[in-house]
């Protein structure tokens, strides 16, 4: 239980400095809520969660230097009750999916309403999931979905990047036909006819991003 005098502890973990420095702003308005330190990328922020041990966390996902699902990977790993919202403008299927296996106990997009940042900070304090039903919905047709392995996951970003087959099978030290036997398998579990689609679908879910 959290009071004035004994607020929840909170790290902050996002890479923009104004997102983190309007969270401070907000928070700080709850008698309840204190931010402990904040972290400027994915690798900072396992740092500064074992210098300080936060009672809760508020993670971004794209982040320099290490990611947000591997910062909770690892902070997890280390700490195995630790409690971490992921708060992110990603709302892809797979992100999601990818944010709560991690071990977070929420997930939250930065167009929240501010109560229900405060609300999931006190949910997932309390020790409880904090899922919105947008976000459940979404979570739940991932659930649903074929899974690509991890080869096909290999093949599928690739081909968002542009490659062709034969580009394919050079970087990934595979046979042409293989990769076409890849490319078929991820074809059926997407639900799709070509490659176009296949890529379209892949960066609407969030399986793969364009390269920067």
């Amino acid at each position: 239980m959290s009071n004035k005098s004994n607020p929840i502890r909170i790290l902050i973990a996002d890479d923009h400095v104004i997102v983190r420095q309007g969270l401070v702003a907000l928070l700080e308005q709850e008698a309840d809520l204190s931010v402990v330190a904040q972290a400027g990328d994915g690798f900072e922020a396992v740092q500064l969660f074992r210098q300080y041990q936060p009672d809760v966390t508020l993670m971004d996902l794209r982040m320099p230097h290490l990611d947000g699902v591997a910062a909770i990977m690892a902070i997890r790993a280390e700490f195995a009750m630790a409690r971490i919202v992921v708060l992110t403008t990603y709302d892809s299927e797979e992100d999601i999916y990818r944010g709560l296996r991690a071990g977070a106990g929420g997930y939250l997009l930065k167009d929240a309403d501010p109560e229900q940042v405060f609300a999931a900070i006190r949910t997932v304090f309390a020790g409880e999931k904090y899922i919105p039903s947008d976000v459940g919905a979404k979570l739940a047709e991932r659930m649903v979905n074929p899974q690509l392995s991890e080869r096909e996951l290999d093949v599928i970003r690739l081909i968002v990047a542009g490659k062709s087959n034969a580009e394919i099978s050079g970087i990934l030290h595979i046979r042409e036909s293989t990769v076409k036997f890849h490319v078929n398998n991820i074809l059926c579990k997407l639900g799709v006819n070509d490659r176009t689609q296949a890529a379209i679908t892949a960066l609407k879910r969030g399986i793969a991003s364009l390269p920067e």
